[in-house]
């Protein structure tokens, strides 16, 4: 047993992760504010989409200061940090490594300095021409104008995300904003980029725009975030979302639109059931109400004879409000959750171990003691969590448990910015939903179908990616050899010059998918 290194880790067992969130990232440009403040409370709000690193950027006019640590928002920036970060203009970013391991050289936002302007960026997505893009890099002209800052010889990044700031920064014989549009039709996979120079604020989304991305108003200013609570959190007002294939632009002459690709509109479907924040609003629809809608509809199709509906805490409760609503059975709280592991959690010994499932989740006995259960969860990965829920639940007294799924079976995995397990891994892809009721202890098991969920969000169906669930993939697919997260670290097709260097002005402090549609 490996013991504990005091660093993050996804879940109470690290073998049992569901499925991790892509990146939140966000961006103000806002003359007379604090904008390191306000990026701070940006990515605060989109600290549910990645808990590994975070990271901002602030210009000030005349130079990029970026601040960057693995951890929590909470734990990277303290007062005294932000008020050293001074401008009109940042952005920030949480993350959650899809391509790159989680290592600080692989923090975002981010940066490189050129002879004719900095460049800060962060992502929120999975690109899958990342060989392709590295290739592009290795081909730019040896002296491309990047300073040379004498930093320390630091880990190299391994991000995709690396490689896009390399290429937008080159750039000697036209705009940022011209090269940024000459270069993103040639970037594909899932991607909601925020980026700055000195003086311009950019952000833009790929033309299926899988990843969500949102336009706000300050009172002095605008903003740019992955979703729409982040803008409540700072005051702004909402405006619209950025377009798939749009890049605006905000500067002192202010806020500018292009197009560099027609829209083909391909959302995620899992967004509505279970990364984004239910307070955010998708398609003009708040996401609770979507959810809890899920849980009417699998009420109606998938009726249990019970006496308590209690949700699976925080994702499964929407979906059980409407769920208890729709079928008329009380709803309760039968699970109470401890909300801080699985984020700072030290990993466990075995004999804490041992516990499982109850360090994050703990029942309360008086309520369901004796009680036919209908339990209403989010999804089901590999199944050990769910297993290990329904044990506890009988042994504090449940009389049956009828588990319920807000979302069809999880059968493929994600290229777009979801960490899901490996195709071999998923439960859903090699049994059938009465061997997984069989497999994890319940009663009865339900999940809604792909069309009702589809109907919920009241999104056309041809406008959503639905590939984890259907296998079918919006963007082609490279050969398997070219994906994998750890791609450009196996590889190491990344000449010296391309890479990251980072650190400028940062604190110092603190294999892959390759083969997953071809397994099992």
């Amino acid at each position: 047993m490996a013991r504990g290194d005091g660093r993050l880790t996804h879940e109470l067992d690290p073998t049992d992760r569901g499925p991790q969130d892509a990146c939140g990232v966000f961006g103000v440009w806002a003359p007379g504010e604090d904008v390191a403040k306000l990026a701070y409370y940006g990515i605060y709000a989109l600290q549910h989409r990645g808990q590994e690193s975070a990271g901002i950027a602030v210009s000030n006019g005349r130079q990029i200061l970026v601040y960057k640590d693995m951890g929590l928002v909470s734990q990277v920036f303290d007062e005294s940090t932000l008020s050293s970060l001074k401008g009109h203009l940042a952005i920030g970013h949480a993350r959650y490594s899809t391509t790159g391991a989680s290592t600080w050289h692989n923090a975002q936002p981010t940066f490189r300095p050129t002879a004719h302007g900095s460049i800060a960026l962060g992502h929120n997505g999975n690109l899958i021409n990342t060989r392709d893009l590295a290739q592009m890099v290795a081909d730019l002209p040896s002296d491309t104008g990047e300073l040379d800052i004498h930093a320390r010889n630091l880990e190299t990044s391994t991000n995709d995300t690396s490689l896009v700031t390399a290429l937008l920064a080159y750039h000697p014989d036209q705009s940022l904003e011209d090269r940024a549009a000459e270069l993103l039709p040639q970037v594909k996979g899932a991607y909601s980029f925020v980026w700055m120079d000195e003086g311009t604020l950019y952000a833009a989304r790929d033309p299926q725009g899988i990843r969500p991305l949102v336009l706000g108003r300050l009172e002095r200013g605008w903003v740019v975030a992955s979703e729409t609570a982040a803008l409540d959190i700072v005051g702004a007002s909402y405006i619209r979302e950025i377009e798939p294939g749009e890049m605006v632009a905000v500067d002192e002459d202010g806020l500018r639109s292009r197009r560099f690709a027609d829209a083909a509109p391909k959302g995620c479907l899992f967004e509505f059931v279970y990364l984004a924040r239910p307070d955010t609003i998708i398609s003009d629809q708040r996401v609770h109400s979507v959810r809890v809608e899920i849980g009417r509809k699998l009420a109606r199709s998938f009726p249990a004879d019970a006496d308590l509906v209690i949700p699976v805490p925080e994702s499964g409760t929407p979906a059980a409000i409407g769920y208890a609503e729709a079928s008329g059975i009380p709803y309760g709280v039968g699970l109470v959750k401890n909300s801080y592991v699985g984020r700072t959690f030290i990993q466990p010994s075995q004999t804490i171990r041992q516990l499982g499932i109850r360090l994050k989740l703990n029942p309360l006995r008086d309520v369901i003691e004796g009680k036919r259960l209908v339990v209403v969860d989010d999804s089901i990965v590999r199944g050990n969590t769910q297993r290990a829920l329904i044990r506890m639940l009988r042994e504090a007294g449940a009389r049956e448990v009828h588990v319920r799924i807000s979302s069809p079976p999880v059968k493929w995995p994600c290229f777009y910015g979801i960490d899901f397990a490996t195709r071999a891994e998923l439960i859903a892809n090699g049994l059938s939903t009465e061997e997984i009721c069989a497999s994890i202890g319940a009663d009865s098991l339900a999940y809604i179908s792909l069309e009702e969920l589809t109907e919920a969000t009241t999104v056309a169906s041809p406008n959503l990616c639905r590939a984890c669930f259907d296998g079918e993939y919006p963007i082609p697919l490279p050969e398997p050899e070219l994906l994998g997260k750890h791609l450009l670290e196996v590889e190491a097709v990344v000449p010296d010059r391309a890479l990251d260097v980072d650190g400028l002005a940062a604190s110092l402090a603190g294999g892959g998918a390759a083969d997953a549609l071809e397994r099992p």
